[in-house]
């Protein structure tokens, strides 16, 4: 499944899903564009994949939620003058506080997590579109979560963002299909040992889960040509199998 010459642009870099895949995708020979707003978290990745001696990746500081759009486009005519084309995005940022009830949420906590997980993920996903369409292939893929179909309750703004995200990822693949160039696929990665997993549950025992290393095998079948002819689908990490 090599990735090389491959260019790929890995938001919410610095976390844990986020950064898994972003050293996972650059093992297999892709060029990362590192995004997060979190330069800390964004240098110790951007080392991780010099360790690996993986292509040398772009660290890009970029607060989703508080960019405008011109600071959206900026970003989108910076890779176009770097790379000329994008054959990769994955949209792994992520907003979650805590499970809260509806009646508890802030208009300030429920507007800023749907701009985290829903927002910032098409104006992004808009403004590359034109950059993905300058190669024979790419693929998109949003990030989403198992309780999304169970519309569990608490799960408020992020449910909420999560339902509506894997809606806009099947309007987005039926678009594109027929251009047979940009394939839009849905990650539910499962209960893995991730920051966002102990945060949302911190009596489980993560020993028992598996490891966020496990969702390798996914990350590179999404982006790799083997996955071509796939769009529009809801992929299961727990069920995944090549």
């Amino acid at each position: 499944m090599s990735l090389k010459k491959q260019v790929i642009l890995v938001t919410g870099a610095g976390g844990g899903l986020g950064s898994t895949a972003a050293l996972t995708l650059a093992k297999n020979g892709a060029h990362i564009i590192l995004l997060d707003k979190n330069i800390a978290k964004l240098e110790v990745v951007y080392d991780a994949i010099l360790a690996a001696n993986a292509p040398a990746p772009i660290m890009y500081p970029f607060d989703l939620a508080g960019a405008n759009e011109n600071e959206y486009q900026e970003l989108a005519d910076k890779i176009t003058e770097e790379y000329g084309s994008l054959q990769g995005l994955l949209h792994s940022a992520v907003e979650f506080s805590s499970f809260t009830p509806i009646s508890q949420f802030g208009t300030k906590e429920w507007g800023h997590t749907l701009n985290v997980n829903l927002n910032a993920p098409f104006l992004l996903t808009r403004v590359l579109l034109p950059v993905l369409e300058m190669s024979k292939h790419a693929s998109i893929v949003f990030t989403s979560d198992s309780s999304a179909r169970k519309r569990q309750a608490y799960s408020g703004a992020y449910g909420v963002s999560k339902i509506a995200m894997e809606a806009l990822a099947n309007i987005l693949a039926d678009e594109l299909e027929s251009g047979n160039k940009i394939r839009v696929n849905t990650l539910v990665p499962g209960a893995v040992n991730s920051p966002l997993r102990k945060r949302a549950y911190p009596a489980e025992d993560k020993a028992k889960l598996p490891t966020m290393e496990s969702l390798a095998p996914v990350y590179l079948y999404l982006f790799s040509s083997q996955s071509i002819s796939v769009t529009g689908q809801v992929i299961s990490a727990s069920t995944f199998h090549l």
